[in-house]
């Protein structure tokens, strides 16, 4: 029922800059899913691709579209509808070349349609059935924003192919400066990891806490669209007549709400995934204040070492000068000895010489 997915790939998107018509406007962040999508009640084929909530795309693929490739990574289309040309960036010439392929098979798939759609009104001037059930198409699904009908228009020049995209460089490792110990080095790593991780942790948090209100606002749309197709069963329902045309849609309604039961509980079990990332993330908050009182101990510890090396310095240098006073008192000393040794010598001399005189 309604439209369905049936290809889809990656990729970065722009669109011309409506003013110079030669520039690329980049339209995502970073790259997007984009998806074709075929309305079998309309019989038409679209181009979605979805920013969070923002319909970035929403294309119907026309007989006088034409993808063009302007490099090996990078391909455009004119929308005339839109008033716009698409651009697309792949991250390879495998995915441009397949995406280009599925272009040109929908696109001959839509000049079909267009033309069997041309006999059946040229054969009957009553409207078919299926314009009658195409318009009990569901308005929460993203791909029902805008219209489906034909587009005319002619691809402008090809502007100039934007720049590769490039990654955002890796956040800086705060630096911590102590030689006192190995081990201050280490905690200084392990604290400085665990702040990359918590900083990671809080944009990952604050990014889901908007996810979440997003969602809920969703689940209350999705909740009053059930509401309102049970409603509308139950009117079928006492509807006379036209028995089978009333079965059909009230088949279809309640694959309806299947699915949006469905997409309840996928919402709900998100819910609960975010609710186990916070928890994470105040583990992580937990060991980071455990680390750093770890650290201050550490500090305190290096300027109690460093207060005592001060000390043993001090002890050591009046050590060296006492060291320096007694080698100068020896050297007195000696010196004294030689003199002492010296006149000693002379008065041996001068006795030697009078004993040698009085014999």
């Amino acid at each position: 029922m309604g439209e369905q997915p049936i290809f889809s790939t990656r990729a970065h998107v722009f669109q011309i800059d409506p003013t110079t018509k030669k520039n690329w406007v980049p339209t995502s962040k970073h790259a997007v899913t984009v998806s074709y999508f075929y309305d079998s009640t309309r019989n038409v084929y679209r181009i979605i691709s979805l920013d969070g909530s923002k319909a970035i795309i929403n294309s119907t693929i026309t007989p006088n579209m034409t993808f063009t490739k302007t490099s090996q990574k990078f391909g455009q289309w004119a929308d005339s509808r839109a008033n716009t040309v698409y651009g697309l960036g792949f991250s390879s010439e495998n995915h441009l070349l397949k995406f280009a392929e599925k272009f040109a098979e929908f696109k001959e798939a839509a000049r079909l349609a267009k033309e069997k759609s041309q006999e059946k009104m040229e054969l009957t001037s009553t409207p078919s059935q299926e314009s009658a059930t195409g318009d009990l198409q569901s308005p929460l699904t993203p791909e029902s924003i805008n219209g489906t009908d034909d587009e005319r228009g002619t691809t402008p020049e090809t502007p100039q192919h934007p720049p590769e995209p490039h990654a955002e460089p890796s956040q800086n490792q705060l630096p911590f400066s102590h030689s006192s110990s190995s081990i201050n080095k280490h905690w200084e790593a392990e604290l400085a990891a665990l702040k990359g991780n918590n900083a990671k942790l809080t944009a990952a948090l604050l990014e889901s806490t908007a996810n979440v209100k997003q969602w809920k606002q969703q689940l209350a749309a999705y909740q009053e669209e059930a509401e309102r197709l049970h409603k509308r069963v139950t009117e079928l329902e006492c509807v006379s007549g036209q028995t089978t045309v009333i079965k059909s849609q009230k088949t279809e309604l309640n694959h309806t709400i299947e699915e949006l039961e469905l997409a309840l509980k996928g919402k709900e079990e998100e819910l609960e995934r975010l609710k186990e990332e916070v928890e994470s993330a105040n583990e992580f908050q937990t060991q980071k204040e455990s680390l750093t009182q770890k650290l201050q101990e550490t500090e305190e510890r290096n300027q109690t070492l460093e207060a005592q090396l001060g000390e043993l310095e001090q002890r050591l240098e009046g050590s060296q000068l006492e060291r320096e006073a007694f080698r100068k008192s020896l050297r007195s000393l000696l010196e004294l000895l030689d003199g002492k040794i010296f006149e000693l010598t002379e008065l041996r001399d001068s006795l030697a010489r009078l004993i040698e005189g009085s014999s």
